[in-house]
């Protein structure tokens, strides 16, 4: 049997390709609305970053995901994303790799 392909994704903040499954897909709509994407099958332009609380606190600190995403993107979405990333680690590290499905 063939070992399965890992679909990798580049880190807007670290520039580094990492396994799609330790990123978050942040996505902005056709609107211009900017949302956590879970699921990671939202439309519009992603950017993903990858699930490390230091990483999202450089990119709220440098506005990365602005660049990222053509869009302005306030504090207070940051502070939802940290938010977000900080459960999504303790779940990972609670329950292992099974990502809640």
């Amino acid at each position: 049997m063939k070992p399965r392909k890992i679909p990798m994704r580049k880190d807007v903040v670290s520039n580094e390709m990492k396994p799609k499954k330790e990123m978050v897909r942040v996505v902005r709509s056709k609107e211009g609305e900017v949302a956590i994407d879970p699921t990671g099958k939202k439309s519009g332009r992603g950017a993903y970053v990858s699930l490390e609380p230091t990483a999202i606190e450089e990119a709220a600190k440098k506005h990365i995901l602005d660049k990222a995403l053509n869009a302005t993107v306030d504090d207070d979405f940051y502070s939802e994303l940290l938010a977000y990333v900080k459960h999504q680690k303790a779940r990972k590290e609670l329950f292992g790799d099974k990502n809640g499905k």
